[in-house]
C-alpha cells in the first residue's frame, strides 16, 4: 500500500512585479499544458484551479513520493522557460519588463516565494475552493464564476 503523506494543498504563484503576463490565452495554455502533465505523470491531483492575468490559484495534493518542493520548482521553472520563449516570439516589449539582471538570469517571470498552505480541514478547503473561483469575478473577467474558462468553477457547476 502506498502512503500519501503530503497534505492538500492551496498554492499561490505571481508574476514578478505583478506583470499582466498571463493575459495572453496561449501564456495561460502553457500553464494548463504543464498542470495536465503533472497530473498525467501521477505527480499531483489538481481540485481547484484559477488563472488570472498575473497569477495562479491552485488547491492540488503532491503525490507520493514526489515532494512538494520540487514538483513546485520543476513547475514554476518549465512555466517560466515556455512564457519566456513564447514573449521573445510574440511580445519583446512585455518580456524586457522581465528583466532583472540577477547574476543567475536575465528575466523574472514568478516571484521568487509561493505560498502554499495545507488544507487540513473540509472548511478551509471550502473557503480556498470558493476563493479560487470568485477570484475572476472580483477581478471584473466574469459575472458568474462558472463563465470564467480559465479556472475549475465549471466542473464543480456540473
Amino acid at each position: 500500500m502506498i502512503y500519501e503523506d503530503n497534505h492538500v494543498q492551496f498554492f499561490t504563484a505571481t508574476i514578478h512585479e505583478w506583470l499582466p503576463l498571463l493575459t495572453d490565452n496561449k501564456v495561460k495554455h502553457i500553464i494548463t499544458d504543464s498542470l495536465s502533465f503533472l497530473v498525467k505523470e501521477g505527480r499531483v491531483f489538481i481540485y481547484a484551479f484559477v488563472i488570472m492575468n498575473n497569477h495562479i490559484h491552485l488547491i492540488w495534493r503532491i503525490r507520493s513520493p514526489y515532494h512538494l518542493k520540487d514538483v513546485q520548482r520543476d513547475f514554476l521553472k518549465y512555466t517560466a522557460q515556455q512564457i519566456k520563449f513564447y514573449l521573445l516570439k510574440n511580445n519583446i516589449a512585455l518580456l524586457e519588463k522581465c528583466k532583472v539582471g540577477h547574476y543567475d538570469r536575465k528575466y523574472m517571470i514568478w516571484k521568487t516565494n509561493s505560498l502554499s498552505i495545507d488544507l487540513y480541514t473540509k472548511a478551509v478547503f471550502e473557503q480556498k475552493l470558493n476563493y479560487i473561483h470568485n477570484n475572476p469575478v472580483k477581478a471584473g473577467l466574469c459575472v458568474l464564476p462558472e463563465n470564467y474558462i480559465y479556472s475549475s468553477a465549471d466542473f464543480y457547476e456540473q
